[in-house]
């Protein structure tokens, strides 16, 4: 007579409850490392936050060729277990993890235990996963422009190149922008523009500032202007639709130009700028900023720079970039005119 169970059917029973708890418990751990959104619609997805900032989230999925990004404004409920770099309208950071408060959807609650804090979700401007490496805190772009006009033979190619790295607490940004431009009868023209930026973040949305800008431009006779500066500044607005900013400080101001017979020309300045970003217009971005030089060595001398992008959003993270740089100089050098400016039209990709 036969047993009621198979010693080889209890033994495989055994061996495949035992895989399923190991698979079960493995499943639990995974489903513990993923991140949810809910949205405002109802709508729910699942994976991997990688960043929110100036109004867009950012979220990777195992069943997408590429990310998601969405409109910050669309999220209506956050659930992750992780750590992130976070920023709030007031300009405050911390490192902590950030769940919605289960009491009130449209709240998050950031820290654990006794140190956490509850604020209204829409007061997030920017969330970053700390243990993510070097690419996901890098931006880069690059776009290029070309025009030309038979009857002239004008021909002109413009080239923007941007490179940014966003850490806990401070930034460092570098920018390049070219023109070469030739007809016909006319003297080549020939602009180089570059920009290196550090940023130091304090409380209550101060920030120290270094800055080191490079001029070179035919049209003003500069074979090189350099402009090193340091400053304070603070962020007016800091918002997931706008960021306003304004900032101060001292120049040292160094040119040599084209015409070897003038001598070089060193200064010393104080700077005012403001900077407006506007980001929540659809697929438009705005960016204007505006910097006054008044010179205090140069009696009456006063240099400003003036800056109008207009960026338009295409799939696959292409873009359209309408750009406007205006140079100002009260004071130019003999032969040199004192307003130049250049309007550019580029097709670009970002990181």
């Amino acid at each position: 007579m036969y047993p009621f169970f198979d010693p080889c059917q209890i033994k495989a029973a055994q061996h495949f409850i035992l895989t399923f708890l190991i698979g079960f418990t493995g499943i639990i751990q995974v489903s513990a490392q993923t991140d949810s959104l809910i949205f405002s619609n109802g709508n729910v997805i699942v994976g991997e936050i990688k960043s929110m900032d100036k109004g867009v989230i950012q979220i990777e999925t195992d069943y997408s060729d590429s990310d998601f990004k969405i409109e910050w404004d669309q999220v209506s409920e956050i659930y992750s277990p992780r750590t992130y770099l976070i920023t709030l309208e007031d300009g405050t950071r911390v490192n902590e993890p950030i769940n919605t408060d289960p009491d009130n959807p449209h709240q998050v609650i950031i820290g654990q235990d006794a140190a956490s804090r509850t604020i209204d979700l829409i007061d997030l401007v920017y969330i970053n996963p700390i243990s993510r490496g070097f690419i996901s805190r890098l931006s880069a772009a690059v776009s290029i422009g070309y025009n030309f006009t038979r009857s002239n033979n004008l021909s002109q190619l413009t080239t923007r190149i941007s490179l940014g790295y966003l850490s806990d607490f401070w930034s460092l940004d570098g920018s390049l922008d070219i023109v070469r431009s030739t007809q016909d009868e006319a003297n080549d023209v020939s602009r180089t523009d570059g920009l290196i930026s550090f940023k130091y973040f304090l409380k209550h949305d101060w920030f120290l500032q270094g800055k080191a800008d490079f001029l070179a431009n035919d049209e003003q006779k500069l074979k090189l202007r350099s402009a090193y500066s340091v400053g304070l500044g603070k962020y007016l607005v800091h918002s997931n639709r706008v960021n306003v900013s304004v900032s101060g400080g001292g120049v040292w101001n160094n040119e040599t130009f084209t015409d070897e017979t003038i001598s070089n020309r060193n200064s010393a300045e104080a700077f005012l700028g403001s900077n407006l970003d506007i980001f929540d217009i659809g697929d438009l971005n705005l960016f204007t900023g505006i910097t006054v030089y008044p010179s205090l060595s140069e009696n009456g001398r006063v240099r400003a720079d003036f800056k109008f992008d207009l960026k338009y959003d295409l799939p696959l993270d292409f873009y359209i970039n309408f750009g406007y740089t205006h140079n100002f100089d009260s004071d130019p050098i003999e032969g040199a005119v004192k307003n130049d400016y250049v309007l550019q039209t580029t097709l670009g990709w970002d990181l």
